[in-house]
């Protein structure tokens, strides 16, 4: 089974950036889509940004020219750059992978902005 493990999530303050990180288990070269998701309690789980296996880039609205995502094809990593926090943006961020018949899912990591 495929295994994600996050890193980089913390506190940070408005205004601020982190980098999150995703190391997978598998070639990630071999993987239809990879990127990163995130979740509110009691809220529906919201796209952050995927790259394809074609190299297509895909934001969520309230990230664009924020948040940037890339992908290390060597290390086997997905990592999310982000600037600019917002208080909005407190959430858990979940690695994710969609492979050729099923999908996986990181455990999360908590980013929380605030003052």
């Amino acid at each position: 089974q495929v295994q994600l493990v996050e890193s980089g999530g913390g506190w940070v303050q408005p205004g601020g950036s982190l980098r999150l990180s995703c190391a997978a288990s598998v070639d990630i070269s071999t993987l239809h889509r990879v990127g990163w998701y995130r979740q509110v309690a009691g809220k529906e789980r919201e796209l952050v940004a995927t790259i394809s296996r074609g190299g297509l880039i895909n934001y969520g609205d309230s990230v664009k020219e924020r948040f940037s995502v890339s992908s290390d094809t060597v290390k086997n990593t997905v990592s999310l750059h982000m600037n600019s926090l917002k208080p909005e943006d407190t959430a858990v961020y979940y690695c994710y992978v969609e492979g050729r018949w099923t999908d996986y899912w990181g455990k999360g990591t908590l980013v929380t902005v605030s003052s």
